[in-house]
Protein backbone atom coordinates (compact mmCIF):
# COMPACT_ATOMS: atom_id res chain seq x y z
CA UNK A 1 0.00 0.00 0.00
CA UNK A 2 1.52 3.19 -0.77
CA UNK A 3 2.30 5.66 2.13
CA UNK A 4 1.30 8.85 0.69
CA UNK A 5 -2.32 8.18 0.41
CA UNK A 6 -2.69 5.83 4.35
CA UNK A 7 -2.61 9.86 5.78
CA UNK A 8 -6.66 9.76 5.11
CA UNK A 9 -8.94 8.31 8.07
CA UNK A 10 -11.69 5.88 6.55
CA UNK A 11 -14.60 4.54 8.15
CA UNK A 12 -14.52 3.17 11.40
CA UNK A 13 -10.72 5.11 11.75
CA UNK A 14 -12.88 8.47 11.90
CA UNK A 15 -13.58 8.72 15.81
CA UNK A 16 -14.79 12.31 16.23
CA UNK A 17 -18.26 13.34 17.73
CA UNK A 18 -19.40 15.56 15.41
CA UNK A 19 -18.74 15.53 11.28
CA UNK A 20 -19.43 17.68 8.46
CA UNK A 21 -20.80 15.09 5.79
CA UNK A 22 -20.98 15.59 2.09
CA UNK A 23 -22.00 13.18 -0.73
CA UNK A 24 -19.69 12.49 -4.04
CA UNK A 25 -21.37 14.78 -5.81
CA UNK A 26 -21.44 17.18 -3.31
CA UNK A 27 -24.91 17.30 -1.64
CA UNK A 28 -24.41 18.60 1.75
CA UNK A 29 -26.12 16.41 4.16
CA UNK A 30 -25.51 18.31 7.52
CA UNK A 31 -23.39 17.83 10.80
CA UNK A 32 -23.98 14.07 12.18
CA UNK A 33 -22.22 12.26 14.41
CA UNK A 34 -19.81 9.37 13.34
CA UNK A 35 -22.13 6.27 13.05
CA UNK A 36 -24.92 7.93 11.46
CA UNK A 37 -22.62 9.17 8.57
CA UNK A 38 -20.88 5.70 8.56
CA UNK A 39 -24.77 3.92 8.45
CA UNK A 40 -25.37 6.03 5.73
CA UNK A 41 -22.50 5.16 3.97
CA UNK A 42 -22.71 1.46 4.53
CA UNK A 43 -26.26 2.07 3.38
CA UNK A 44 -25.23 3.58 -0.28
CA UNK A 45 -22.31 0.72 -0.54
CA UNK A 46 -19.24 3.39 -0.59
CA UNK A 47 -17.21 4.77 2.61
CA UNK A 48 -16.71 7.58 5.03
CA UNK A 49 -13.68 9.35 4.19
CA UNK A 50 -11.94 12.18 6.36
CA UNK A 51 -11.10 14.65 3.77
CA UNK A 52 -10.62 17.59 5.68
CA UNK A 53 -9.70 16.77 9.24
CA UNK A 54 -8.66 20.85 10.10
CA UNK A 55 -11.87 22.26 9.71
CA UNK A 56 -14.28 22.35 12.32
CA UNK A 57 -16.06 19.98 12.50
CA UNK A 58 -14.18 17.88 10.58
CA UNK A 59 -15.12 17.15 6.87
CA UNK A 60 -15.57 13.90 5.52
CA UNK A 61 -16.98 12.55 2.65
CA UNK A 62 -19.22 9.31 1.26
CA UNK A 63 -17.18 8.19 -1.98
CA UNK A 64 -15.75 4.91 -3.14
CA UNK A 65 -12.26 4.76 -1.68
CA UNK A 66 -10.86 2.17 -3.92
CA UNK A 67 -11.89 4.45 -6.91
CA UNK A 68 -10.38 7.73 -5.62
CA UNK A 69 -7.01 6.27 -4.58
CA UNK A 70 -6.73 4.01 -8.09
CA UNK A 71 -7.83 7.78 -9.90
CA UNK A 72 -4.94 9.74 -7.38
CA UNK A 73 -2.18 6.89 -8.56
CA UNK A 74 -3.08 7.28 -12.12
CA UNK A 75 -3.17 11.36 -11.47
CA UNK A 76 0.29 11.05 -10.15
CA UNK A 77 2.00 8.62 -12.97
CA UNK A 78 0.59 11.00 -15.42
CA UNK A 79 2.44 13.90 -13.71
CA UNK A 80 5.32 12.04 -13.64
CA UNK A 81 5.38 10.72 -16.88
CA UNK A 82 5.49 14.60 -18.19
CA UNK A 83 8.33 16.10 -16.21
CA UNK A 84 11.62 16.33 -17.70
CA UNK A 85 15.06 15.87 -15.31
CA UNK A 86 17.50 18.61 -16.35
CA UNK A 87 20.64 16.11 -16.89
CA UNK A 88 24.42 17.42 -16.92
CA UNK A 89 25.94 15.81 -19.97
CA UNK A 90 30.09 16.90 -20.30
CA UNK A 91 31.89 17.55 -23.26
CA UNK A 92 35.67 17.26 -22.59
CA UNK A 93 37.90 19.56 -25.13
CA UNK A 94 41.51 19.45 -25.23
CA UNK A 95 44.13 22.72 -25.25
CA UNK A 96 45.17 21.92 -28.86
CA UNK A 97 41.84 20.77 -31.02
CA UNK A 98 42.00 20.64 -34.48
CA UNK A 99 38.82 22.34 -36.23
CA UNK A 100 36.97 19.44 -37.49
CA UNK A 101 36.77 18.14 -33.70
CA UNK A 102 36.00 21.37 -32.58
CA UNK A 103 32.99 21.82 -34.47
CA UNK A 104 31.91 18.52 -33.82
CA UNK A 105 31.97 19.01 -30.06
CA UNK A 106 30.00 22.57 -30.78
CA UNK A 107 27.20 20.06 -32.57
CA UNK A 108 27.24 17.47 -29.64
CA UNK A 109 26.84 20.76 -27.04
CA UNK A 110 23.99 22.02 -29.46
CA UNK A 111 22.40 19.02 -29.56
CA UNK A 112 22.39 18.62 -25.65
CA UNK A 113 21.11 22.25 -24.83
CA UNK A 114 18.18 21.76 -27.87
CA UNK A 115 16.96 18.55 -25.85
CA UNK A 116 17.13 20.77 -22.70
CA UNK A 117 19.57 19.26 -20.65
CA UNK A 118 22.84 21.70 -19.22
CA UNK A 119 26.32 21.18 -20.65
CA UNK A 120 29.70 20.99 -18.43
CA UNK A 121 33.04 22.19 -21.14
CA UNK A 122 35.86 20.97 -19.40
CA UNK A 123 39.78 20.86 -20.47
CA UNK A 124 42.06 18.75 -18.95
CA UNK A 125 45.89 19.85 -18.52
CA UNK A 126 48.80 17.88 -18.81
CA UNK A 127 51.99 18.46 -18.01
CA UNK A 128 53.46 21.73 -19.20
CA UNK A 129 50.17 23.09 -20.45
CA UNK A 130 49.56 23.96 -17.25
CA UNK A 131 52.00 26.47 -17.67
CA UNK A 132 49.48 28.67 -20.34
CA UNK A 133 46.08 28.46 -18.86
CA UNK A 134 45.44 31.48 -21.01
CA UNK A 135 45.44 28.90 -24.22
CA UNK A 136 42.32 27.11 -22.39
CA UNK A 137 40.18 30.25 -21.84
CA UNK A 138 41.01 31.01 -25.20
CA UNK A 139 39.04 27.45 -26.17
CA UNK A 140 36.61 28.12 -23.78
CA UNK A 141 35.88 31.48 -25.37
CA UNK A 142 35.44 30.10 -28.74
CA UNK A 143 33.01 27.23 -27.99
CA UNK A 144 31.09 29.51 -25.63
CA UNK A 145 31.05 31.80 -28.92
CA UNK A 146 30.16 28.86 -30.98
CA UNK A 147 27.02 27.94 -28.46
CA UNK A 148 25.96 31.36 -28.03
CA UNK A 149 22.90 31.43 -30.66
CA UNK A 150 21.34 28.33 -28.48
CA UNK A 151 23.19 28.67 -24.78
CA UNK A 152 23.61 31.13 -22.38
CA UNK A 153 27.22 30.72 -20.03
CA UNK A 154 25.50 29.72 -16.54
CA UNK A 155 29.10 29.55 -15.16
CA UNK A 156 32.03 31.21 -16.55
CA UNK A 157 35.22 29.54 -17.48
CA UNK A 158 37.36 28.81 -14.16
CA UNK A 159 40.66 26.74 -13.58
CA UNK A 160 40.34 23.91 -10.85
CA UNK A 161 43.25 22.05 -10.44
CA UNK A 162 44.45 20.54 -13.50
CA UNK A 163 41.45 21.43 -15.12
CA UNK A 164 39.31 24.05 -16.26
CA UNK A 165 35.23 24.24 -16.56
CA UNK A 166 32.44 25.57 -18.02
CA UNK A 167 28.95 25.42 -17.52
CA UNK A 168 26.16 26.26 -20.52
CA UNK A 169 22.65 25.92 -20.28
CA UNK A 170 19.74 26.29 -22.54
CA UNK A 171 18.15 29.42 -23.86
CA UNK A 172 14.80 29.72 -22.61
CA UNK A 173 12.26 29.87 -25.79
CA UNK A 174 10.22 32.85 -25.61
Amino acid sequence: MNIAIKEMQINEEIRDKELRVVTGDGEVLGIMSAQEALKIAEERNLDLVKIAPQAKPPVCKIMDYGKYRFEMAKREKEAKKNQHTVEIKEIRLSLNIDTHDFETKVNHAKRFLESGNKVKVSIRFRGRQMAHPENGLVTMSKFSEACQEFSSVEKPAKLEGRSMLMFLAPKTKK
